[in-house]
């Protein structure tokens, strides 16, 4: 019997480590158009560098907390050249130039804010960025506290302001449940809008999973973004929410995010996610085309569907005079 010699390829190598090709963003089109734009005004320089709000900003300003230049300034609508002029806020001297954009997306667990307050005692989303790099970020946009999922965080102002304002119609998409069986005229309601106290809202894309009289399972898609607009919406259509979850951003979903971990965005999800805003608005009615795909959350989608966007296509009507297929197979001979 041959044996056979096993041929000889140089000394064995490890296992091969899989690296992520696509590198984070250090900056974005969103940053990249307001280069030219020498002058800004020194309250949104400040939000951009992550110090508060700007309406918290004009207030450190007529406190008279802002230097420019070694100056004090207490004007609102003070415009400055960040490039050549320097800003201290508190002691704390802001060197925007050369500093790297960073952008990343972090599923919030239950019990985590975002804020950007130092004296605040509970966990911040944050401090939950243990990139030793980040330097100084914020949430774009906000989870409540009893609300888990995704948000972003970052420290590019430009690219916050089109990812979180309302005209831009950045569509964020959430699986709800609520309290008993939803009714058809309630779905209908969110659908269309219901008045909130600073208004009427924009209406949302609902899916209904599954409802039982113990609670309804739906998908919630919205363009806008009013104060806990999810849980009020469905609280004024007499259903209290149970749990919120944000399961998408845009392009991006929680897949293989699991809970309270983060990571970085590629400079294509950053384009991505600038690409699916548009200056159309969060008033734009929602419509079957426009609708992004949807992932499954869990298998069991049981129960009354209500004859919503949950229900499967009807099939095209057969052929006169075609031949109609078996449902059994024809036994081998």
């Amino acid at each position: 019997m041959a044996s056979h010699s096993r041929r000889s390829r140089g000394p064995r190598r490890g296992p091969r480590t899989v690296t992520n090709r696509r590198l984070p963003a250090r900056s974005s089109t969103a940053r990249d158009d307001k280069r030219d734009e020498d002058l800004i005004r020194l309250n949104k320089f400040l939000a951009d560098q992550g110090i508060a709000s700007r309406r918290a900003c004009d207030e450190l300003i007529v406190a008279g907390k802002v230097m420019v230049d070694g100056e004090p300034v207490t004007e609102l609508g003070t415009r400055i050249n960040p490039a050549t002029q320097q800003v201290d806020v508190g002691g704390l001297t802001l060197r925007p130039e050369g500093l790297e954009r960073r952008y990343y997306l972090l599923n919030k667990p239950t019990g985590v804010v975002c804020t950007n307050e130092r004296r605040e005692m509970r966990p911040r989303a944050v401090d939950l960025i243990t990139d030793p790099n980040k330097g100084r970020i914020y949430t774009v946009g906000r989870l409540d506290e009893d609300s888990t999922g995704l948000i972003l965080c970052t420290n590019d102002g430009d690219f916050a302001q089109r990812i979180s304002h309302p005209r831009h119609g950045v569509a964020k998409t959430y699986a709800v449940r609520v309290f008993g069986k939803i009714t058809d005229e309630a779905v209908q309601k969110v659908r269309h809008g219901v008045h909130l106290s600073e208004g009427r809202t924009a209406g949302a894309r609902v899916v209904v999973l599954r409802r039982t009289a113990a609670g309804s399972n739906l998908e919630v898609t919205l363009r806008e973004g009013k104060n806990r607009e999810v849980r009020r919406t469905f609280a004024r259509v007499g259903h209290k929410v149970l749990t919120l979850k944000r399961v998408r951003i845009g392009p991006l979903n929680d897949r293989g995010l699991k809970i309270g971990r983060w990571r970085p965005l590629s400079r294509e999800e950053v384009e991505a996610l600038l690409k699916g805003s548009s200056e159309i608005g969060s008033n734009q009615p929602f419509h079957p085309s426009q609708d992004m795909p949807m992932e499954s959350y869990g298998s069991d989608s049981g129960g009354d569907s209500g004859g919503y966007e949950s229900r499967p296509p009807e099939r095209a009507p057969r052929p006169s005079g075609s031949p109609r297929r078996s449902s059994r197979r024809r036994r081998r001979s």
